[in-house]
């Protein structure tokens, strides 16, 4: 029997009580079970912040039917790619074939049997698991184990939007470790990862809250998301970035900043509710990589802010 931790969710939907208790009864033991007798409610909780791994749907509901709920589902990216069973009375090939192009995986024909039930379940289930352990490994860098440029990218243009709806600054620090050809040169590429890795546990352990993202932006390049951060909260974080490397003391004697590894940061912010412009994230990036450029030509092993946007009320 799973231990609760390791069980999934499945919504019920269905307008009959009794069809839910039988279907609930069956799984409650390997599932978590979430209910919603139409599919207006089922709609809401599939798009909710505890999203279902699986949904058995029944297709003749009040309101909105069946159909139309795995229709909308599947037309929402937050809810597309919850898979759907349809539970219905509704056997034929060509209501089968509808479902089937609406998005569904399966069909399980009422009156049903416990052991099917479980069976198609089971094997929905174990596939979406399998189906979420490939997606989590492809959001990852594989040499360092934090979120890779894809993941930032995702992370950058959900929080763009956020921001551009009115909520909190968005800040973003890009990093770049100072001098890093020099090192992998004279060290070895074995040593040369074996730094990479050291940066990224060190940023990650300063981005301590639940919505700070850092990121391999690429090569020696990394990357922190900062939500409803202002430029002076920024710039903080970037000085506590900076030094957190520079404490990790691994050694660089052909380094022209000092005898260890360092970090060069620029660091960029836009304000709540500034515009509409499809180009926000990429002017964002922009002005961090100029006050990166900055704090190189600086000297390096540096924080550089970039100056407020200016005219641009898009950045």
């Amino acid at each position: 029997m799973n231990t609760e931790a390791d069980k999934q969710t499945v919504l019920i939907v269905d307008d009959e009580p009794g069809n839910v208790q039988a279907v609930a009864n069956l799984l409650k033991d390997e599932c978590r079970i979430q209910v919603a007798n139409n599919g207006e409610k089922a709609i809401s909780i599939a798009s909710g912040t505890k999203k279902p791994d699986l949904i058995l749907l029944d297709v003749l509901m009040p309101g909105i039917d069946g159909y139309e709920v795995c229709k909308q589902l599947k037309e929402k990216s937050e809810t597309s790619t919850i898979p759907i069973i349809f539970v219905t009375a509704r056997d034929t090939v060509s209501d089968e074939e509808k479902g089937f192009l609406l998005g569904a995986l399966d069909y399980i024909s009422k009156p049903f049997h416990p052991a099917l039930v479980r069976a198609r379940v089971r094997t929905h289930l174990s596939l979406k698991r399998k189906t979420d352990l490939l997606e989590q490994i492809s959001m990852l860098d594989g040499l360092t184990g934090i979120p890779n440029r894809r993941s930032f990218d995702e992370q950058i243009e959900k929080e763009s939007r956020r921001t551009r709806r009115g909520g909190q600054s968005l800040s973003v620090v890009i990093m770049d470790i100072d001098l890093f050809k020099q090192f992998n040169d004279n060290y070895g590429h074995g040593l040369g990862d074996q730094c990479l890795q050291k940066v990224a546990r060190a940023l990650e352990n300063v981005a301590e809250r639940s919505g700070d993202v850092v990121a391999r932006y690429g090569g020696e390049e990394f990357v922190a998301v900062l939500p409803a951060t202002d430029a002076e909260g920024a710039a903080a974080m970037a000085e506590k970035f900076r030094v957190s490397v520079e404490a990790l003391a691994v050694p660089h004697e052909y380094s022209s900043v000092t005898n260890v590894v360092t970090l060069s940061l620029g660091v960029a912010t836009v304000s709540p509710g500034a515009g509409n412009d499809d180009d926000a994230v990429t002017k964002l990036l922009k002005r961090a990589d100029e006050a990166l450029y900055a704090a190189k030509k600086a000297g390096r092993n540096r924080c550089v802010v970039a100056p407020a946007a200016g005219g641009d009320s898009n950045t």
